[in-house]
């Protein structure tokens, strides 16, 4: 740490950005003084694509959905992220 951040009190949030606008964190912490944080409750955002498939795909991916008790597009997820981990 190279030296003390003081942080006052802000009466509005408006004075509180212009406080972070004007601070310039590099002269108060260095790269070894961070740690690795992790977010495990986060999701990921999602967001909805359209795919055309054909009928007997989309049959036999239900039907594995099913065996696997698992929602079909869940397991449709699973194989493209298991697809992509092996490129």
């Amino acid at each position: 740490m190279k030296k003390k951040l003081s942080i006052p009190s802000f009466t509005s949030k408006e004075a509180e950005q212009k406080f972070w606008n004007k601070v310039k964190l590099n002269e108060y912490f260095e790269t070894a003084d961070f740690e690795p944080v992790a977010f495990p409750n986060l999701k990921p955002t999602s967001q909805a694509i359209s795919i055309r498939l054909p009928s007997h795909i989309l049959i036999r991916l239900k039907e594995r959905a099913n065996e696997q008790m698992v929602p079909y597009q869940s397991l449709i997820k699973a194989y493209i992220h298991k697809g992509l981990a092996n490129l």
